[in-house]
């Protein structure tokens, strides 16, 4: 596969992981770091990637990202909600 599309499907999957972030269930965050570790696993099972320090690596690295963007998609969550309630509020005094 060329670089071209591995930079549009990283991109893809951060965008997908900050979106499920955003949704109420906190777990929703979850779906894609599973299914990143799950990938990985099964490369170097299959033979794809033989060197066991180099799939430590990847989903470490990979992981980080993800619980970066779960974390900024669960403070924009936060920072929506407090809108809310501050607009609530606003009309609760009038």
């Amino acid at each position: 596969m060329s670089d071209f599309y591995m930079v549009f499907i990283i991109a893809g999957s951060l965008g997908l992981q900050y979106f499920l972030s955003t949704r109420e269930n906190v777990y929703w965050g979850v779906v894609i770091p599973v299914v990143y570790t799950g990938a990985f696993i099964w490369m170097y099972i299959a033979g794809v990637i033989e060197s066991l320090i180099a799939v430590i690596l990847y989903v470490l690295l990979g992981l980080f990202f993800l619980v970066l963007e779960w974390k900024r998609g669960r403070k924009s969550l936060i920072n929506r909600r407090n809108k809310e309630l501050e607009k609530m509020k606003t009309y609760d005094m009038n």
